[in-house]
């Protein structure tokens, strides 16, 4: 409307088109009464004091250009604001209003509220996944970029896990359905995503407030000019000077495109707040089980005591009784005999000894798989031969899973928690993005957690600690004046995350390590530690310039104003702009590639 009465406003008798003018400017008018009926001095007023000072001295003009340049202005701004919005929501995917269930062998429809848990879904391809669960039968290619951030479709088939909010690009899956509703991955995303929307940061906030305590100011500069010049086109050109656009609204539209960003690529950030201080961290500290290792169990070591047995025969001859087992050094042992070539012994008599181990007869003999007490102790092995080379490896850690036959010691399996791919190298990026210190506290045995910190190279470690041990460490270092990213991803790491300044959980990690943490990883990568830190790094940098550019653009339009080298018009040409290209700025501030240098570098800390 303002575009239309500047190109028409000529056209009209000259006695209506003041008030045609001053009634295109109800918008600006509206505005500017909301902000007077709050009793609040902001920059609708200042932008409502330009227009009317610019009709009292008979610019129609001006006022009219002006009036089309704001309004023109926020449409664009609104259009960024939701633009930044909707790079938050694109992480969700919806869901169909009803899913297909399958009971006693049929396909049913029902509305996906009245879905519950332990019941089996049916997703055809093209349709999105409602539950977190266990695939029952069938295979598809998923696309889980809206998850976990992976560009590529994987493959999904019969024992594999999968996540509501994913979708089945080809095949069809029926699920176990063990998490529905406000449960799911997608769920809980969901409602973070809501949280990050309107979350302010304390940065934001104080910009919010220095523009805000500019706008008496540059009210006091007009009254001068006005006093010192009696140049009306003066006055109402510092009226266009306005510091609360940029400040207030760049700053989130930048917080949101990071989260954005930061989330498109397998991390979520639950606020501005979290953004914030992770940009400043100085300090990590990772636990061990489950964050710098996998968290699952692998045969390092088949020490064979028998001549007529190899290292791989014991490996298969314990994976053939123990394949009845589900226990997690079971499971390990069969799987690395079968990235062996594994050769099954036929066996019968199978006992299970809760806790101890497995027995099972083979080729007449009784054989035994387990701990030394039930091997050693209960069943009468004798292991005195062979203490030498079982105690090195229980000095490194390990755990041992003893196998006799009849009454001798026929071989020992060594297993151990692994290293995760990638732990060194995200250790190294820290330090490149300034980090300080990189430290690790474990509730495991001394020199199994010095042997992990060295193979990570991380600066120190503290072991055989106990949950709120943990968590008061993190205290002390944070009473130190430290910014501390605390990354774990068990029920006992809850009070250190909460504890430290930003908790980071990992993607498999206990729910309520997930909900005490400002940050959850949504896939099993610890390299995105790092590049959520580089996000925040370069994302507050952005920031920090764009205010520093808006400060110093409007204190250069104002001085020039008020010296009369600048119309009304041409100063809300240059103040709209500005503000437009600095919100755009912002709108690029998830984009590390685009940055150089350390990240977290640009705060100080």
């Amino acid at each position: 409307m303002g575009g239309l009465n500047l190109l028409l406003n000529p056209l009209l008798p000259q006695k209506l088109q003041t008030p045609a003018a001053a009634l295109t400017a109800l918008p600006v008018w509206g505005q500017a009464w909301q902000e007077l009926g709050r009793l609040h001095l902001g920059s609708h007023l200042l932008e409502a004091s330009a227009v009317l000072v610019s009709l009292l001295r008979g610019d129609r003009g001006a006022a009219n250009t002006t009036t089309a340049l704001l309004l023109l202005g926020e449409h664009l701004e609104a259009g960024i604001r939701r633009r930044s919005d909707a790079l938050l929501l694109a992480l969700l995917r919806p869901l169909d209003d009803h899913v297909d269930l399958l009971v006693d062998g049929h396909q049913q429809r029902c509305p996906l509220e009245a879905l519950r848990g332990g019941e089996s879904v049916v997703v055809e391809h093209g349709s999105v996944i409602p539950v977190d669960g266990t695939v029952l039968s069938g295979e598809a290619s998923v696309d889980e970029a809206a998850m976990t951030g992976e560009s590529l479709p994987v493959t999904r088939r019969r024992g594999d896990r999968v996540m509501s909010g994913t979708a089945v690009l080809e095949g069809r899956l029926i699920i176990y359905a063990e998490r529905v509703g406000a449960q799911t991955a997608a769920s809980r995303i969901g409602a973070l995503v809501e949280t990050a929307l309107t979350s302010k940061g304390e940065v934001q906030l104080q910009a919010s407030a220095l523009a805000d305590r500019l706008v008496p100011a540059v009210f006091g500069l007009a009254l001068l000019t006005q006093l010192a010049s009696g140049d009306w086109t003066r006055t109402a050109a510092v009226l266009q000077a306005d510091y609360c656009c940029a400040l207030k609204l760049a700053i989130p539209v930048a917080f949101k495109a990071a989260m954005a960003r930061a989330g498109r690529r397998g991390c979520l950030i639950k606020g501005a707040a979290a953004l914030e201080r992770l940009a400043a961290v100085d300090t990590v500290v990772f636990d061990k089980t489950g964050t710098l290792t996998t968290g699952r169990l692998a045969v390092t070591d088949s020490l064979s005591f028998d001549g007529g047995t190899s290292a791989d025969d014991l490996l298969s001859l314990a994976a053939s009784i123990e394949e009845h087992s589900v226990h997690p050094l079971a499971l390990a042992v069969v799987e690395a005999a079968c990235g062996r070539g594994y050769h099954h012994f036929r066996h019968s008599e199978v006992e299970f000894i809760v806790a101890h181990g497995v027995a099972a007869t083979i080729q007449g003999e009784r054989v035994v798989v387990g701990s030394r007490h039930f091997v050693v102790e209960d069943e009468g092995v004798d292991d005195t031969p062979h203490r030498a080379a079982i105690e090195a490896l229980w000095r490194q850690g390990k755990s041992l899973l003893y196998i006799g036959r009849g009454r001798r010691l026929i071989g020992v399996l060594a297993l151990e928690d692994q290293v995760r791919a990638g732990s060194a190298a995200t250790v190294a990026r820290l330090r490149s993005l300034g980090v300080k210190e990189v430290l690790m506290l474990s509730g495991d045995q001394r020199d199994v957690a010095e042997r992990i910190a060295a193979h990570c190279g991380l600066d120190r470690s503290l072991a055989e600690l106990l949950p709120e041990q943990k968590a008061e460490i993190v205290r002390a270092l944070c009473r130190d004046g430290r910014t501390v990213l605390f990354v774990g991803d068990g029920i006992n790491d809850a009070p250190a995350l909460a504890a430290a300044d930003v908790g980071l959980a990992m993607q498999r990690g206990a729910d309520i390590a997930q909900l005490s943490a400002d940050i959850t990883l949504l896939e099993d990568d610890i390299g995105c530690v790092a590049e959520a830190m580089e996000l925040a790094g370069c994302a507050m940098g952005r920031v920090q310039r764009n205010a520093e550019a808006t400060v110093v653009v409007n204190t250069g339009l104002l001085i020039s104003a008020a010296l009369g080298g600048l119309t009304p018009v041409q100063a809300s040409l240059l103040h709209n702009g500005s503000t437009l290209l600095v919100l755009l700025s912002a709108l690029l501030a998830g984009s590390a590639t685009s940055e150089t240098g350390p990240a977290t570098g640009q705060q100080p800390h």
